[in-house]
């Protein structure tokens, strides 16, 4: 497994924030892969754009493999932190439908 040091820099080599979900990964990686495909390089940048190709590809085939080895909590107060939206509106229907109850 890789070092926080190297996921992190995988991280900032894809320019991530400290959280991302996993279709923001993907964003991110197709962005700059598409910003730095050598066949959308200039002839004077090729080298240049093939080793930062190189480079996020790296980065996000480990970003990938941590988000795959990642154990997720599945205890309600860990769902509840990813969706307080969600929990909010819960606890209003409950209390909604107990006051006009019958």
């Amino acid at each position: 497994m890789a070092s926080f040091e190297e996921i992190d820099r995988a991280r900032q080599t894809l320019g991530l924030g400290r959280d991302a979900t996993l279709k923001e990964i993907r964003q991110h990686f197709r962005e700059r892969a598409h910003q730095y495909h050598p066949d959308k390089c200039r002839d004077e940048e090729k080298a240049r754009c093939e080793e930062t190709m190189k480079e996020l590809n790296r980065a996000y085939d480990l970003i990938l493999r941590y988000c795959a080895d990642y154990r997720y909590p599945f205890r309600e107060e860990d769902v509840s932190r990813t969706y307080p939206y969600d929990e909010y509106l819960s606890r209003w229907r409950r209390r909604a439908s107990s006051d006009f109850g019958p």
